[in-house]
């Protein structure tokens, strides 16, 4: 359901991290100090009831952005505002971060993991309606209401990640932020966790920010995606126009990497290499020294992400001006 109504906006978002060696060391190596920028003038809007995905290599930035669009980590430059800004209503936002196994207190009965939102945010008058609310979840989930007794360790990988999304919904959030939710997990329970997560945004209305590496995920999840590279956004698609005509060399690159069950055999013609530093990023655009279509202009400036047809953005000057 697409309302254009947004519920994150994110505006030119820069992050830069200090990765320098400890003072006494870089005095005595006579070394400067070093910084990485991970995520670059990073920008895009979710509307309401959708999924907006972002897909790229490891290290591409992507698990960086949903980090500050949590708050887990401050911008170093540009805004994320939520709902419809200052004059609108603020919306919650929750997490379902990557690896079930380490993300649950291992220590804390599941009944009393689900249940701390809701104490903390003081969602139920009272013990018996906050029980009542910790059972309802779980059974939301695919669980029964009698394992808020026992402990995360007697779950398999899918169920406790089914007692992390109950965990999520706990503080009756708007938007979900998915870092690979489903990568810890074994293939057949991916699916179950991605149709349980399909099956809660018609029901609960809600809004998705995911982030995946996995192209054959993402398509089933999204309304609309975002490929990056080191630290920029290359392309901006709805799903499937991503997926039937990609524009930029490097989201042709990632797409040529899916399966093709009609034709297994068939050569993959990846480009060569891998992805740069990002301590000592390429001049211009980064993808060109893996570009198989790169000018001289691609090795002087950066290209801007310029919309093109059918709704898409791309940033690549032999696309917007061949």
């Amino acid at each position: 359901m697409n309302t254009h109504i947004p519920a994150l906006t994110v505006s030119d978002v820069s992050k830069v991290f200090d990765v320098s060696a400890p003072w006494l060391n870089r005095l005595i190596e006579r070394r400067p100090k070093l910084f990485v920028k991970a995520v670059s003038e990073v920008s895009f809007t979710i509307e309401k009831g959708t999924c907006f995905s972002i897909v790229g290599e490891s290290g591409c930035g992507k698990s960086t952005v949903a980090r500050l669009v949590t708050g887990l980590y401050t911008t170093t430059s540009g805004d994320i505002s939520f709902g419809t800004g200052r004059t609108g209503r603020p919306i919650r936002v929750q997490m379902i971060f990557q690896d079930p196994h380490s993300s649950l207190n291992p220590r804390w009965r599941v009944g009393d993991i689900i249940a701390e939102p809701i104490r903390e945010m003081k969602l139920r008058d009272d013990v018996k309606q906050t029980d009542a609310r910790v059972r309802e979840l779980l059974e939301t989930v695919g669980l029964g209401a009698d394992d808020a007794l026992r402990y995360p360790h007697e779950f398999s990988g899918g169920q406790r990640q089914r007692i992390s999304i109950a965990r999520a919904l706990a503080s009756e959030p708007e938007l979900l932020v998915c870092d690979e939710p489903t990568s810890a997990l074994d293939v057949s329970v991916q699916a179950q966790i991605l149709n349980l997560m399909r099956h809660l945004q018609d029901e609960l209305g809600l809004t998705y920010l995911f982030i995946s590496h996995n192209l054959s995920v993402v398509r089933h999840m999204s309304d609309y995606i975002a490929v990056m590279y080191l630290g920029r956004i290359v392309e901006q698609a709805p799903v499937e126009h991503l997926f039937t005509a990609p524009r930029h060399p490097y989201s042709k690159l990632l797409l040529a990497t899916i399966p093709d069950i009609e034709n297994p055999r068939r050569r993959i013609d990846a480009q060569a290499g891998e992805p740069p530093s990002p301590l000592n990023p390429p001049s211009g655009c980064a993808f060109h020294p893996r570009c198989p279509i790169a000018m001289d202009k691609c090795r002087k400036a950066i290209p801007e992400l310029l919309a093109t047809e059918g709704q898409a953005r791309v940033a690549c000057h032999a696309v917007t001006d061949p």
